[in-house]
């Protein structure tokens, strides 16, 4: 992957290095290891530099990022991709439910990191998988993917500010009360499973969750809920905590009988853009499966 980034420095600014300046635009030092390893990756003024040059008001400053490695334990293999949103610097996905996000030694072939290595394949491009959040593999909805060690990095840091803001659509079963509302209970393993988690007040990391039901149609409930921390299963265990867990969770809720995977959509992100500061916003609607429910409109009808 490669990606040349520009930068106008201002007369304002306080005669920076380099280093010092691009960690405030905010690349890790981890980045600017990788920068100095790639050659003429940093020029000011059309002139290679090093990290240790100060920066003057007028100086244009262009890094150059080449990147050459791949994931090699993802093959390429084509699935098709619902694309949002795509620029040099990242993708934003709408991933079905049937999909992980990435190969496990089970499943080594279907997930949305084998579809993005064939994307990019076909486009002669070195590809790096670097998913920013990640949904369960029955979650339907948005994710980012980055596109390059920049973006990648500074994405990771704003999802653990809190700065990527998340949106979902949850159905369960029966009319929730109280209608809104804020779940604060903390998260840990369950006892004796890699897998599960459960509630935990004395070991368990604090997860947050807002709620508000939308509306109730065929005898369930279309919540919206939002995240302000993004721990493993959050959403299903503290609706499930709350006394209505969404239905078709075959680990926290089995009732299968209206759609035959955990009922929940990630429909709304909003972010800025990690190179250009610009507001970003995508949303896209809830997906057929759980219309269906809404609607009464049974799986094998």
């Amino acid at each position: 992957m490669e990606r040349i980034l520009h930068y106008e420095i201002k007369a304002s600014d306080d005669s920076p290095t380099v280093a010092c300046f691009l960690k405030r635009q905010g690349y890790s030092s981890a980045n600017l290891t990788d920068l100095k390893k790639m050659p003429e990756s940093i020029l000011i003024n059309g002139t290679p530099a090093y990290m240790i040059r100060h920066l003057q008001g007028g100086d244009r400053l262009t890094v150059h990022i080449q990147e050459t490695a791949v994931s090699e334990k993802i093959p390429p293999v084509y699935h098709p991709l619902d694309i949002v949103y795509e620029d040099e610097d990242l993708m934003v996905v709408n991933k079905p439910a049937d999909l992980p996000i990435h190969p496990s030694m089970r499943n080594y072939t279907h997930s949305l990191a084998n579809g993005l290595a064939w994307y990019f394949a076909q486009k002669d491009c070195p590809f790096v998988f670097r998913c920013i959040n990640r949904l369960d593999h029955n979650t339907s909805g948005l994710t980012i993917i980055a596109k390059h060690l920049v973006s990648g990095s500074i994405l990771a840091t704003m999802v653990r500010n809190r700065e990527i803001h998340r949106e979902y659509l949850g159905i369960s079963r029966g009319r929730v009360t109280p209608s809104c509302g804020t779940i604060t209970a903390p998260l840990g393993r369950k006892d004796g499973s890699i897998i599960e988690r459960t509630i935990d007040f004395e070991h368990g990391e604090s997860a947050i969750t807002h709620y508000e039901v939308l509306e109730e149609r065929n005898g369930h409930s279309l919540i919206r809920l939002t995240l302000e921390t993004g721990r493993t299963h959050q959403i299903r265990i503290h609706m499930k905590y709350l006394g209505y867990p969404l239905i078709g969770d075959s680990l926290y809720n089995p009732d299968m009988e209206w759609i035959s995977r955990q009922a929940l959509h990630a429909t709304r992100l909003r972010f800025h853009h990690p190179i250009t500061k610009e507001p970003l916003e995508f949303h896209v609607p809830l997906p057929q499966d759980m219309q269906n429910v809404l609607e009464g409109i049974r799986p094998d009808a």
